[in-house]
Formats: structure tokens, sequence, C-alpha cells
């Protein structure tokens, strides 16, 4: 195989893997070419792919937040304590909460100089038994107005699906067309470089952090009002390893520099692609965190070898 043949197979790679699995279950998965199996995966990748969007930018800067879970857990714990306030207040207050949690690790990482790996782990931890303290045990969601928005549809395309698109091209623009974008890219590529441009690197890292928090507080809002009940300790629960995954194979690198919004949506759906076909075909869900697992590693080394291809040619690295 040419360099351009494995070239193109790793920036494409995810894309035709994801052609060929949905291929696979067309041809050897009863009853998967349906409007309701499409719609029930589409219901299931949303939130995750809600925290790989955030996830994306701040691997990006070369960052990595494994707070998202804990922050999930956090907002959809706050759901029922502010439920008197409204639908909009509850929600309002959950996604302002996630934000804090992303001003807390963007300080620590941006202004402190705390490894993002160790500020967001002790956020990780410290999160999760604060949705305990706010949640308790489980507790049922009855709003009609949180229920429609887990639940409800417009036109026949579920809220939570309609969100998540949107979410997702207003994430693509930030990227592609934004100001904020091409900082964050720069950053992440050479953190040295961008302040000696006097680009305002504390600020952009602080601002990608935040992002990721509330993306990952109304993914937890939106998983609470479709199950129509907070539980704090399983909520988000290794959704983490699931937007890594998600981000790593569609071909964001872990070095930073590079952030591609469209292909993390090809890697969310290609893992619950995978998830779904070990399901139909009665193979436990553990076997698909052994698969995601592998696939990170596998991705990664791909990388590898695409940096090193670059390399040799000294050619740079596009974003």
């Amino acid at each position: 195989m040419s360099r351009f043949d494995k070239d193109w197979v790793r920036r494409n790679g995810v894309y035709v893997a994801l052609v060929l699995l949905l291929l696979i279950n067309i041809a050897i998965t009863d009853n998967f070419v349906s409007a309701g199996t499409l719609r029930l995966q589409l219901i299931q990748v949303a939130p995750v792919l809600l925290v790989a969007l955030g996830m994306a930018l701040v691997i990006g800067t070369e960052g990595i937040d494994l707070s998202v879970g804990a922050v999930m857990a956090i907002a959809a714990a706050l759901v029922p304590l502010y439920i008197g306030y409204g639908t909009v207040g509850a929600l309002l207050i959950s996604v302002l909460a996630g934000a804090v949690t992303g001003v807390l690790a963007g300080v620590l990482v941006a202004k402190v100089g705390v490894q993002p790996i160790i500020a967001t782990l002790g956020i990780m931890v410290a999160g999760r038994g604060l949705a305990n303290v706010f949640g308790g045990e489980i507790k049922s969601i009855r709003d009609p107005g949180m229920v429609e928005l887990g639940t409800g549809d417009l036109l026949g395309i579920p809220y939570v699906v309609l969100i998540a698109a949107v979410v997702a091209a207003l994430a693509w623009f930030l990227v592609r067309r934004s100001t904020y974008g091409r900082q964050l890219v720069a950053i992440g590529g050479n953190k040295r470089a961008a302040e000696l441009a006097g680009l305002p690197v504390k600020r952009v890292l602080i601002t990608t952090y935040v992002i990721c928090g509330l993306l990952a507080a109304l993914a937890g809002v939106l998983m609470a009002a479709r199950s129509q009940a907070s539980d704090p300790t399983k909520l988000g629960m290794l959704v983490e390893l699931s937007a890594i995954t998600a981000v790593v194979i569609g071909g964001t690198p872990l070095s930073g520099g590079q952030v591609r919004i469209a292909g993390t949506i090809a890697g969310a759906l290609l893992m619950q692609l995978i998830t779904a076909t070990l399901i139909f075909h009665d193979i436990p869900d553990s076997t698909a965190q052994v698969a995601q697992a592998v696939i990170v590693v596998a991705a990664v080394y791909v990388q590898l070898g695409r940096k090193k291809a670059r390399k040799k040619t000294g050619q740079k690295v596009t974003t």
C-alpha cells in the first residue's frame, strides 16, 4: 500500500468502519433496517456525542477531561432539587453547575498549572461524591416539561437528537469558522508559540473547559429526563471512556493541534453501533467495554503511524 493510501485510510478509516458495520448489520441482524432501530440508536448516542464534542475541544488543546461523567451526575442530581423553579429553571441551574466545574478545571489547568489529567481526576472524584450528596438515592422526575424534553419529538425527530445535532453544528462552526477555534488549534499545536504570538492562551483554555462542562451537564440532564429518574451513583459512569474513544477514533490526536468534529460524530456513531451489534447478538455489554479499550489503543497507534509518516516527508499535520 502506498503512503497516500495509508494516509487516506488513517484519515477516513472511521467512516469506512461505520459503513462496513452498517452493511454487516443490514445483512445479519434481524429487523435492523427499521425506523424504530434508527430512532433508538440516535437517542442513545446523543448524550455521548454531546460529551464527546466537548472532549474533542479539550483534547484539541492537548488536554483531557476525566470529570465529564461526574458533571453529568451532578447536573442530573440537581434536576429534582430545582424542578420547583420549572423545567427551564431546573435546566439552567443544572447546566450552570457544569459551567462552574468547567471554570474550576480551566483555572487549575490554565492559571495554577496543574496537569489536565490530574486536575480533572480530582474533580471527577469530588464531583461524584458531590452528586451523591445532592441526589442521594434514586429520585424520580415527573415534571411534564422535563419528561417531554427527554421523550418528546419535533416532526418525528426526538428532541435529544435535535439538540445533539444543533450542538454538533455549532461546534463545527466554532472550530472551523471562528477566531476561538483558530486560537484553540494554535494553542494545542504549540502552546509556547501561541503565548509568544500574543494569543489569549489562559482565556481560551478556561473557555474550552467551560464548554466541555456545559455539554456534559446538558447530557446529564437529557439522560435524566429520558429515564425520568436521577441516579447520581450510576449516571455518567465511564462516559469519559466512550467520549475519548469517539474523539480519538474520529481522528483528533491526543497530542492536540487538531479538532475533527465530523470524525468525532462518526466515532460516536461507530461506538454506539458496535455496542448495539453486540447486544443484538446476545453478547455481554462487558465485551463492548473491552472492545472500546482495544479500539482506543488501535486508534492511537494509527495516529502515531501518521505522525511518523508526516515527519519523514517533512509535511505539516493539517487541522
